[in-house]
């Protein structure tokens, strides 16, 4: 039987499980109305608050009510004028119903409003190396809370280096010092869906006040909201009701703020008020230390395993380009020596990774090349993209193209088009006369080949 009384032992156990800053914004504010033909009831103040407990925390809800023997189908929530939360009303069950399997979340807490946090992902399991040590310490800083020191913090570079992983970790150690702050970890992705939602509801009082009275806002992926205008409108107005506040905003992208298509002007500039910190690709001894304390967390839970000498220095020489590749090739190792009860060899491994091995044969992207060359020739990306043509400029941009068409496998439109929307014949030009000066000046043959001899290493 399903009953208030049910209700409230539910949301006892829920305190702990969705955390306290959740459950008070939450769960609290419920109020129980009825079980009936296997639905739970509930009243909340808006709907976007009961569409927020359903997509966040359904799921949970059901859980519990399966421990206390309450069988519920699905639940229920009514919007009620004039309800004062969060005092739960008392309201009998009438009948019992078979509750469906519900999956627990996979973490313990998650912050207020904001989509889960993967509690893998802390600063004590994020290895420190030359390539992201600056993004490192930026983020411990601001992770330290205390008074605002960049805002924002914008933390950007390829797929797999560690940005998601930074932003939780600034998350968990936020709530740790200071659980009382209303921490917003979410994705551009998901910051749209519920900015439409908002629109189709006619909630955007809800949302805006939601979203503006929080203490930390964190946005990862925030180049998936680049051309879509009435978001980018709503993200420009909340980034500056938050800035006004003095609170605190880290962003995550693939790309720095400038090299955004379809991003306006105003967002870009505002993007780079603060500190903008590049993750560079991973290095051998970044990656083999990765590899080396997962080894550890993996020997700590089987103690039988045993790994022989050169299979890690084989895994990170070979897979370079994305560490969540390389943390998944081991686990796959480590799988397999379990159930099969043998020990990890370097002969295992090229076996068993044969696939992995041969997706991950060096792969040069655009965005590295183009970050090279500047770093090379000492230019400004801004300026490699940009109409200009003085010597200084157009011989890197030049050099840059050559090594997009030699190492990649991009058309002549597809690099124009990367290098600041240029017509295709412009990049023609630009490989034929790096090829000619190659012939001509021996200068520049070798920075090609230097260039050409860090990208494929």
């Amino acid at each position: 039987m399903m009953t208030n009384d049910t209700w409230g032992e539910a949301r006892e156990t829920l305190q702990t499980t969705i955390g306290k800053n959740n459950y008070q914004t939450w769960i609290e504010p419920l109020t129980f109305v009825s079980c009936e033909n296997g639905v739970a009831e509930f009243g909340v103040q808006t709907s976007f608050q009961g569409d927020w407990v359903s997509r966040n925390f359904g799921d949970e809800i059901l859980r519990q009510f399966e421990k206390l023997g309450a069988s519920v189908d699905r639940l229920k929530f009514s919007v009620q004028a004039n309800r004062r939360p969060p005092v739960a009303q008392s309201s009998p069950a009438r009948e019992n119903f078979v509750t469906k399997p519900a999956r627990r979340p996979a973490i313990s807490d998650e912050p207020v409003l904001g989509a889960p946090l993967d509690k893998r992902f802390t600063f004590d399991r994020f290895v420190v190396g030359k390539p992201n040590e600056l993004a490192h310490a930026a983020s411990r800083r601001v992770a330290e809370g205390g008074p605002v020191s960049f805002n924002p913090l914008f933390l950007y570079g390829g797929v797999g280096l560690g940005k998601t992983h930074l932003m939780h970790a600034i998350a968990w150690e936020l709530q740790t010092r200071s659980p009382e702050l209303k921490v917003v970890y979410l994705s551009a992705e998901q910051f749209m869906y519920r900015f439409i939602q908002a629109l189709r509801d006619k909630q955007m009082m809800d949302f805006k006040s939601l979203f503006r009275s929080v203490d930390v806002l964190m946005v990862d992926d925030v180049q998936f909201i680049a051309g879509k205008d009435s978001t980018q409108d709503e993200f420009f107005h909340t980034f500056n009701a938050l800035i006004d506040q003095q609170k605190q905003i880290i962003i995550s992208a693939d790309r720095a703020p400038g090299e955004i298509d379809g991003l306006e002007e105003r967002i870009r500039s505002r993007l780079q008020w603060g500190l903008v910190v590049d993750l560079h690709p991973t290095d051998y001894e970044l990656r083999l230390g990765i590899l080396q304390q997962k080894v550890e967390q993996y020997r700590a839970q089987y103690q039988e395993l045993k790994i022989t000498d050169g299979v890690l220095e084989f895994l990170a020489h070979r897979i370079s380009n994305n560490v969540r590749v390389l943390e998944g090739a081991l686990t796959r190792l480590f799988a397999l020596a379990s159930l099969v009860g043998r020990e990890i060899t370097l002969e295992m491994a090229q076996e068993s990774l044969a696939d992995i091995l041969r997706q991950s044969d060096r792969k040069v992207t655009m965005d590295e090349i183009m970050r090279k060359t500047c770093d090379y020739y000492n230019v400004r990306m801004s300026d490699l993209l940009s109409p200009k043509r003085s010597r200084n400029i157009a011989r890197p941009r030049q050099m840059a193209m050559w090594l997009a068409k030699l190492l990649t496998q991009r058309s002549y439109p597809e690099i124009g088009k990367r290098f600041g929307n240029r017509d295709h014949t412009t990049v023609i030009h630009a490989v034929r006369k790096i090829d000619e000066l190659k012939a001509q000046d021996s200068q520049v043959a070798e920075d090609a080949e230097l260039l050409r001899r860090m990208l494929e290493a």
